[in-house]
Formats: structure tokens, C-alpha cells, sequence
């Protein structure tokens, strides 16, 4: 698997009234041929911020990833998607059939979600020995692992809760985890993995400019087809939630 620091950054510059975004800038406009050694600033192109990260530089986090590859270059919107917890030093617990694992690698190109504000310095100083001693319970066998009603969605929600019940916090259904969070963050991750695989088949991804009174939202196909695979995929949803619910 390519790492996240070889993969190539998406720009975005306008021209002919049109968002183009590529790998690089060409030398002439790929509408009118025009040459863009000369752009005014208000076209001028930016770097799209990459939504995936390398998890085990995360601290305290909810982190997604396929279960297979990476999400730019394996992500078919039918493969399945893995979940797990952070520690404080960025390994990664998560279950499945072999029972819990601690990962120091393998979740380099992921969705990462922070779960503590970084000045809850108790709840910070406590997360390792919570997260071990939830790990450690029977529940977490191998034995007991079962690919739809008792999963890594199941483990990852399920410590959640644990920890905002020790906040003094109300538990979180699935269904509410997901309507509540998991949106916002796969909407984010399915439109920049669309225009991404648009530009390595096509070399650019061109869509209509709109200004900011009255703006609307295009998505192609494809954007539209990896958000409902992603929604369908993700049973138990990575989004921030625990910074704002503790």
C-alpha cells in the first residue's frame, strides 16, 4: 500500500468559470486552452485538505479505515471498513475474530476522530488504563466475535460509552451515533475520494463555479455512489462526538 506522504495532493484553481481540480497545474487551461502562466489572484490555486491521516499519530482517537488498502486507492464502495481506540501513544485497539489487537501499524492512511479535548487532563491520564481494562474483559473474546451483531463497531461504541458514563453522560445508540456524527465526516471523505479517482482516470475533475449568494451543491455520480457506500459500510460512524458530549 502507497503511504498517505506519497500520495499526490489535490488542487483546485478557477477558470472559464469553472472549479478544476488536478494533481498539478498545466500550463494551459484544459477548457479554452488558454495559457496559465498569468492567472489573476482570485484564481490562483489552492491545496485541498487530505481528510485521511496517519492514525497512529492520533491520540485518543476514533480512527476508520478499509479493512483492505487504503481509501484512495482500494475503496471500491463495497469493501468493508474496520474501526478502533487510540491510545496516548497512538496504538490502536480494535477487534475481530482473532480478539482484540493492538496495532502500532497498518492504520497510516485513515479517518481519525479526536474523543478527548486536549486540556481534560484527567480523563487524558486515565485513557490508557480505560481502554486496557476494557480490552481485557471476556466480552472481547475471540469466541464471542460476530461479523454483524458483535463487532469493531460494537467495541468502539461500547468504550465510548464507557467513558461518558464515567463523565456522568448518557449512552449513545447506534442509529443516534450515526445520524448525529457519522455524516458529516463520510460526506467529506466520499467527495474527495470521487474528485481523487476522477483525476486519476481523467486528469481533471471540472465542475461548474457558483457564487457565494445562492451557491449550490454539485455532486457527480460517483460522489453520490461512494457517500451511499460509505453510509452503508460504516454500521458503527467515526465522527467527533465525545469532545462535545464530555
Amino acid at each position: 500500500m502507497q503511504s498517505p506522504a506519497m500520495e499526490k495532493s489535490i488542487i483546485k484553481f478557477h477558470h472559464c468559470k469553472k472549479e478544476i481540480y488536478c494533481f498539478f497545474v498545466p500550463e494551459q487551461c484544459p477548457i479554452c486552452e488558454e495559457n496559465l502562466s498569468a492567472m489573476r489572484l482570485e484564481e490562483a490555486p489552492v491545496s485541498i485538505p487530505n481528510p485521511f491521516v496517519n492514525g497512529h499519530r492520533e491520540k485518543c482517537s476514533f480512527v476508520l479505515r478499509p479493512t483492505k488498502g487504503s481509501f484512495l486507492k482500494d475503496y471500491d464502495g463495497q469493501s468493508d471498513l474496520h474501526v478502533g481506540i487510540t491510545n496516548t501513544s497512538g496504538v490502536v485497539y480494535n477487534y475481530n475474530e482473532n480478539g482484540i489487537l493492538r496495532d502500532t501499524q497498518s492504520w497510516e492512511h485513515c479517518v481519525s476522530v479526536p474523543l478527548v479535548q486536549p486540556d481534560m487532563y484527567s480523563l487524558l491520564d486515565q485513557w490508557n488504563k480505560y481502554l486496557e481494562q476494557f480490552s481485557e474483559s471476556e466480552t472481547w473474546l475471540p469466541y464471542s466475535y460476530d461479523e454483524v451483531d458483535h463487532n469493531c463497531y460494537t467495541y468502539a461504541l461500547t468504550f465510548i460509552n464507557c467513558v461518558l458514563a464515567t463523565q456522568g453522560k448518557h449512552p449513545l445508540s447506534k442509529n443516534e451515533f450515526t445520524e448525529k456524527f457519522v455524516l458529516p465526516k463520510t460526506k467529506r471523505a466520499s467527495r474527495y475520494i470521487a474528485i481523487y479517482k476522477e483525476i486519476s482516470e481523467n486528469y481533471f475533475h471540472i465542475v461548474e463555479c457558483y457564487s457565494a449568494k445562492g451557491k449550490q451543491t454539485r455532486r457527480t455520480r460517483r460522489e453520490k455512489r461512494v457517500a451511499h457506500c460509505l453510509k452503508k459500510n460504516i454500521k458503527l460512524p467515526c465522527i467527533a462526538l465525545v469532545v462535545h458530549m464530555l
